[in-house]
This record gives structure tokens, sequence and C-alpha cells, in this order.
């Protein structure tokens, strides 16, 4: 740090840092929503991709999609709200709000460019040519139009509702993510003609994608076409100049004084039923939409041109989701895979008795969910079960996980849950399991006041006789929902540990009642010291390397943000810490830069499945540690969101997350893309036969190693067979050393 130079000079990988004083400079930091708009930009990728499945490459598309909508909804318009307050106050990276705004504007045009081209010229030509198309209205011929028609005053006219804008009629207030049509109407028995202007909601109770009765193939027309067709009926006596869809997207967030209310429930629905008519920070029409219609929306939504996109096709392509669910063709998808059950599990039907036999890891979704489902469920049966304590960020629609605690409440266990209603786009969702939890007898709770409850623990309490009670936990880095458990990658962790268990009974105390600071014998908890904890174990990796041992941290998260974290980061790479991150969106952290981050490197993996895993490991000069937790490094997670971290003691399956999760991933050539000194992602594919694809991977090691040999462990020949490199640990052989 000492040596820390005081100007910025270009130079041919790179830059080197010469500023005295502490990593501080705005220079060392990138910008947390333009590094989430390359985030999406990698999605972005996997849709242009030729070597994906047709439809899978459409499903990337409607995923870019809604995470920008979500986007738009949530950080887009906390900026614009930033601008609207004169806030002045800058993050990391120096950026006032107004120069932010105009920088997300650019790169989300640009982005919204890609992702039509791609779908316009890549995606729906190759579709066709598998017999999956959207048609036109306009172009179907005289017995599929009738067929339209008839579907049209069946299924769709008697739920449309004109609505007349006029002065006797305001503009209606429609709702976020609403798809609509602006409708220019005039009277030809009017001698003047004067126009008239009207709003039709394209209702969302039917499906948008209208499958033509064809006897081969999937052919479409959208719900809105339809509409448009069919707009007159909806104007009797009246003659439409024009008609055109429109899509708008409102501020999502929800600002909740949870000290001034008695119910959080009734006052989160009341701020649901808010947000639907909030501030519009977005408004997508067609191109070319005459300027009339547009500034009739643009003024009633009070928006500046920035935030109004322009494009050549369908809206709402969020959407796409929904077409992929209904195109029934498995040979444009990806080769189905069906998670294993694991082979301890699988020789015993008693869940109990095999965490008594030791710690289990799961590897999801290479291996089942149905594991903690079984867990959960065997608890709600068993009248050794005595109470059964959980937290809910979020779960699925059908939920076998609180079918589980409704039975285990109504057959008298004590049952706790706490609901986390402030779960950003299923508070809806957590309300209607609130309810219905709390109607079969569930102790329900809402958390913390002023923060989220988003760590995810499961405790229960089994008499085992001989004035015994033994403590079952289960942990995991992601949610209990059986559905996304399929599509994320995350860990589980079960164990009757007596340190786990009396730590998961601490954390429930201050969770649904009073209780001081404890005294954690395996937790780390935010925001009770968990970044503190995190940083001194950076730290102790950086002293390590000065003393001249072994200083190694490799860590993967969702996202890297937190300004202190990030500033002991450099000071480890510094003092010649080898460190490797896996970062799958967003990422602050400058890696490469000479004098700062030269020890650093930072990969990003996107793929098949969402990367959402946190595993922490320090070599600590021999003496490994492996961490897990529900927490990424970001100021949300470690201070306004209770978080947990736990370490994995077992040997066995410590060296399993060392030697063939993190060891895999830092391999993958496949799907890694590398971050560049400047922030850039660099995407090279390894030739053929020189691949590692670490989620194609580690779905053949779940088959051969829990289906081949039901009782055998994870040992490190098979793993070994998988891979070029095992000696991954020991640093580059390029690194350059911390200077004396």
């Amino acid at each position: 740090m000492d040596e820390l130079r005081s100007a910025r000079t270009d130079l041919s990988d790179g830059w080197a840092w010469d500023k005295p004083g502490r990593f501080d400079d705005p220079d060392l930091f990138l910008n947390r929503e333009l590094s989430w708009i390359d985030f999406n930009f990698r999605v972005l990728q996997e849709a242009q991709d030729p070597e994906n499945p047709l439809l899978e490459r459409m499903k990337f598309l409607g995923i870019v999609a809604a995470n920008l909508d979500e986007f738009f909804m949530v950080r887009v318009a906390g900026v614009k709200r930033q601008i609207a307050s004169g806030t002045v106050r800058t993050a990391a990276d120096g950026l006032l709000p107004e120069e932010l705004f105009a920088e997300i504007a650019k790169r989300c045009h640009l982005q919204v460019r890609d992702l039509y081209e791609c779908l316009l010229r890549e995606v729906m030509p190759a579709l066709r040519e598998e017999g999956v198309q959207l048609h036109a209205v306009a172009d179907l011929d005289r017995a599929k139009a009738q067929w339209v028609d008839d579907y049209f005053h069946r299924r769709v006219f008697p739920i449309l509702t004109p609505l007349a804008v006029d002065p006797g009629h305001p503009f209606p207030l429609l709702r976020s993510t609403s798809l609509n049509m602006a409708v220019r109407l005039r009277n030809p028995k009017l001698r003047h003609r004067p126009e008239y202007f009207a709003v039709v909601q394209v209702p969302q109770g039917i499906p948008r994608f209208i499958r033509l009765p064809e006897e081969e193939g999937y052919h479409f027309v959208l719900l809105e076409d339809v509409i448009a067709t069919h707009i007159e009926e909806l104007f009797p006596g009246f003659e439409a100049i024009d008609v055109q869809p429109f899509f708008l997207l409102r501020d999502h967030d929800i600002e909740v004084d949870e000290e001034e209310g008695e119910d959080l429930l009734e006052i989160i629905e009341g701020e649901l039923r808010k947000r639907d008519f909030s501030a519009v920070v977005r408004l997508d029409v067609l191109t070319p939409c005459p300027r009339e219609i547009v500034d009739r929306l643009r003024v009633a939504f009070q928006l500046q041109e920035e935030d109004i996109y322009r494009v050549p096709a369908m809206l709402r392509l969020r959407d796409l989701l929904h077409l992929y669910r209904q195109v029934d063709r498995p040979d444009l998808c990806y080769p189905a895979f069906v998670p294993v059950t694991i082979s301890r599990l699988k020789a015993s039907s008693d869940i109990f008795k095999a965490i008594r036999e030791g710690d289990i890891l799961l590897h999801h979704p290479y291996e089942s969910f149905d594991a903690v489902i079984q867990f959960l469920e065997q608890a709600a049966t068993d009248p050794q079960v005595l109470a059964i304590k959980q937290t809910l960020y979020r779960t699925d629609g059908d939920s076998a996980i609180v079918r589980a605690l409704e039975r285990a409440a109504e057959s008298g266990k004590q049952v706790t849950v706490l609901v986390e209603l402030k779960a950003r786009f299923d508070e809806l969702q957590n309300i209607h399991w609130a309810k219905r939890l709390e109607e079969a007898g569930v102790h329900v709770v809402y958390g913390l006041v002023g923060l989220k409850t988003h760590c995810k623990v499961l405790l229960v309490v089994r008499d085992e006789g001989e004035e015994r009670l033994r403590r079952y936990v289960h942990l995991s880095t992601g949610n209990y929902n059986s559905t996304t458990a399929r599509l994320y990658t995350d860990l589980g962790f079960f164990t009757c540990d007596l340190a786990f268990g009396r730590d998961a009974s601490r954390l429930f105390n201050i969770l649904t009642g009073y209780s001081e600071f404890p005294q954690w014998r395996r937790f780390s908890v935010a925001p009770l010291g968990l970044r503190e904890r995190l940083t001194e174990l950076i730290m102790r990796e950086k002293e390590h390397a000065e003393n001249g041992g072994v200083g190694r941290i490799i860590a993967k998260m969702n996202a890297l943000v937190d300004r202190q974290i990030i500033q002991s980061l450099y000071e480890a790479s510094c003092a010649g810490v080898q460190i490797d991150l896996i970062v799958r969106g967003i990422c602050c952290l400058k890696p490469g830069i000479p004098g700062v981050s030269e020890n650093i490197r930072v990969r990003s993996l996107v793929g098949r499945f969402l990367e959402h895993s946190r595993i922490f490991y320090f070599a600590n000069n021999g003496n490994e540690e492996v961490y897990l937790s529900s927490a990424d490094w970001m100021p949300r997670n470690l201070i306004r969101r209770v978080e947990v971290m736990w370490p994995i003691e077992d040997p066995t399956l410590r060296r399993r997350l060392i030697d063939q999760i993190l060891a895999v991933s830092l391999q993958d050539n496949v799907r890694a893309r590398v971050m560049q000194p400047d922030g850039s992602w660099v995407w090279e594919k390894a030739p053929p036969g020189e691949r590692i694809d670490s989620q194609e991977l580690f779905m053949q090691i779940a088959e051969e190693e829990h289906s081949s040999h039901p009782l055998r462990p994870f040992s490190a020949d098979f793993f070994l067979r998988h891979t070029s490199d095992y000696e991954w640990i020991t640093p580059p052989p390029n690194h350059r050393k911390r200077k004396e």
C-alpha cells in the first residue's frame, strides 16, 4: 500500500494505480447498476449462442427481458427518485445520479436493440423452419381468420372494456407490466370529424399466444393483434384511425414504516395496492408509432424522451417464457435431466437416521431437492418430533413445504414460521402463505423491524428418549422452493451437530422474540457481525502472505458490491494473496490492476442453470476453511438483512467443495466469462476436445456417483478423470508477488 503512486497510467495489459492512501478512489470501483447491465448482456449472449438449443435461446431472450423489466421497476426507479429529490451523494464509483441515469439509458437502449435483433434475425426465422411460427391475423387464410373471429367473440370480447379519454373521462390508471392498446377514433357521421382517444387493456386472464388449429407444428397469433383486428366492435359507430399497443413499467419499491403500524401484513397489502399506480419509469411502443399517440402517452405518464423505448415487434418479451412452455418440442430444448437422490438417502427411508450418520451436503439441481421435502414431511408425521421452526423467503406456488407445515401444526406439533413479507415481487404470494399457515394453527411471524430475513434455516426438535432432545438443522444458500431448486445451483446442508442446533435455536429466538447478542458457536450472522467476520478472514490471509505463508481466497457468489469488503480484497492482493472470484452478476471490483488487484481474477458463469450458491474458501496457511452462506457480499446482505454463514467441518464434505465444486467452476472454459481491468468481459470458448462445461460435468458426476454405485462416496479419482488440471489450488505461474 505504501508504494501506491499518484496517477493512472495506461499499460498494454490494463492500467496501474499510483495514488497514495486507502483504496477509496472512484476509479477503483465499477458502478453497481452498470455492472448489472453487463450481466444481462452476458445472459443475452446465451440467447445469441447458436450452440444452445433453439427454444432455450428463445427462453433466454424472455429471461433477459424479464430481468430488464425488474431492473427498471427497482433500480432505475431508485435513480429517478434520487434525481427528483436533488440527491448529490455519489456511490463508490463517483457517478452522480444524473450521469448514471444517462449512461443507464444509453446502455439499456442498446441492450433492447440487440435483444430484438437476436429475436427477429436469428431465433424466430430458425423457429419458423422448425414449424413454430407467429402469424399476423391479417395474413391468415379465410378459414383461420374465421376461427380467430369466433375465438374473439367467445373468449375475448366479453372481457374487454373500452376506456374513453376526454374531459369527462380522465386517463385511466393502468397497472404496471400491463399491455394496453391506444386507439385513435373518429365519428364518420360528424361533419368536422374530430378525433377521439381511448385505451383498451389487453386482458391477462387468457393466453397471449393463441394457438391456431393446425394439424402440424405450432402456429400462433398474438392476443393484442386479435383485439386490434376487431377494435371497432368495441366502439360501435366509430372508425379506428389507428390502434397501437403499449407497455408500461412503474416504480415497484415499497416504503414501509414498520414502527408506525401494528400489523405489518396489512401495511404491506396497502402498499402493494399503491404500487400498481406509482410513477411510470418506462414506456414501450412499436415503431413506427404515430407521434400523436406517443406524445399523448408521454404527457399522461410524465416521461422524458429517453424513458420511451421504440421496438420493432412484439412488446413485453418476458412473455416468451410462456411461449416456451406452450411448445412441446424436446428436440429443441436441453436434454432432460432428472436430479438424483444421493446414495445415503437411497439406502435409508429414515432421513433422521441418515443425518445422525453424518452431515449431508446436497448440490442442487444435480441432487434432488426432494430430500428437503422428505425431511419436512417426515418431521410433520413423526410422533417424536415436538417442534418445527423455519424461515420462508420465497417458495413455489403449489408448495409441498407449506402443506407439510400445515399437517405438522394440525397434528399438534409446535410449528413456527417466519414469512418474509418484503421479498420483492413475491409479496402477494407470501401474504397468501402467511394467512394460510395461520389458519392451520402455525405461529407466523414477520421478522425484525427494518430488516429482511433472507437466511434459509429449518430446525426440527425431536424427542429421542433418555431425557434428550436432538435438534436437526437444514441450512441452504437458496430458497425453500422446489421449482427454482431445479433451475438454480445451490447447496443444502443437513446436520444434527449440537453446536449447529444451539445456534439455530438462538437465531430463531432473535427472530421471534427478544434476545441479547448471542455468542455463536458455528454461525456468523448479519447484521450482527458477518461483515466483520468476512473482513477478519480476508485479513488473516493477508497476514499469512506477509509472513511468507500461503494466502489464498476463492469466493463464489451472486454479487460483489460492498466497498469495505472490496477494499479488504485489494489489501490482501497487494500482500500477495491469490484471489479467485466467481461472481455471477454484479461485480464492483476491478481485477488485474498492477499495484492494487494484480493477484485477483474474476469470472462469471452463465449457462443452463442460474448460478446461485455462495461458497467461500480460505487457505489459512494450510488449515483450510470453507463456508457456505445465504449472503452475497453486498451492503444490503451484510447490513439490512438477516443472513447466515456457516462452516463445513466434515473433512469429506469440505474436500468435495474444494476439489470438486470450486475446482470445476474455476476450470470452466465454456460458460465462463473473464473480467478485464477496465470492467469489460471476455468470453472465449475452448475448442472442442478441450472443453470443461461445469454444469454438464456436474450432471454427469451426479448421475455416475449416485446411480452406478449407490453406496460409493465421492472420490478424488473420479474427479481427476473429468478435469485437465488438478493442481488448481496453487497460484498461477504468472502471478505477481508482493514487493518487499
